[in-house]
Formats: C-alpha cells, structure tokens, sequence
C-alpha cells in the first residue's frame, strides 16, 4: 500500500492510541469486530525504520501486551544507549577483523586447530 493508502486507510479506519519519543504514531482499527483482536500499526515520524518502534511500543503491536504504554521508549537506566538506526551497508557498519573492507588481514591462529586430515 502506498503511502498516501496507508494515510487514507488509517483516516478511514484508524483510532489514535499514542505518540513516542521518537514522533512515531500508533494506531487501532477502530472497527474491529466483536471478538476478534482489532488490527494495530505505525506511521512512522521520518523514514520507515522497523528499529526506531520502541520495546514497550514493539509489545503493544505485536498483542504481548494490551496496555498503552505511557511515557515510554526512553532509556531507563544509565547504561541504557538511545536508539541507534541499523547502520547495515554504511560506511559506519560493523566490520570484525579480517574482513575484507578492513583490509582482509586477521590475527594468525593460535595452535588450537587441528585440520582433519584423511588417513
């Protein structure tokens, strides 16, 4: 569904349950049949990034839970980082150690492999 759909669906059918910190608006179908589980989604604020949904947001959307969480998706401890987009075929993704783009060149082995060898 394209966008200007997915805005014209959530207008239609859509019953505004919250906002995150990230500007992230979620959404319930407002017309959802008696006994069955209403359908619930996002509208991103910015680009489509599945990582930028917090976790109590993520539980929401997903029917762990049925409480609207309030206040939440900021860290709550301090060795808690804030959200960092999936930098996956960037320059600043994460490369180990012999990887190619790092120049190809790993540590050599330290003794504790033994190739199999037929007899």
């Amino acid at each position: 569904m394209t966008l200007l759909g997915t805005r014209l669906f959530t207008w239609l059918h859509g019953r505004d349950v919250g906002v995150d910190h990230l500007g992230n608006r979620y959404y319930s179908d407002r017309r959802a049949a008696r006994g069955e589980r209403p359908r619930r989604w996002v509208i991103y604020a910015g680009e489509a990034e599945a990582t930028r949904v917090p976790p109590e947001w993520h539980a929401w959307l997903h029917y762990t839970t049925d409480a609207i969480p309030e206040g939440a998706g900021r860290p709550h401890r301090p060795w808690q980082k804030e959200h960092q987009e999936n930098l996956t075929g960037t320059a600043e993704a994460y490369r180990p150690p012999g990887h190619v783009l790092r120049g190809g060149v790993r540590a050599r082995a330290t003794g504790d492999y033994e190739p199999w060898r037929p007899s």
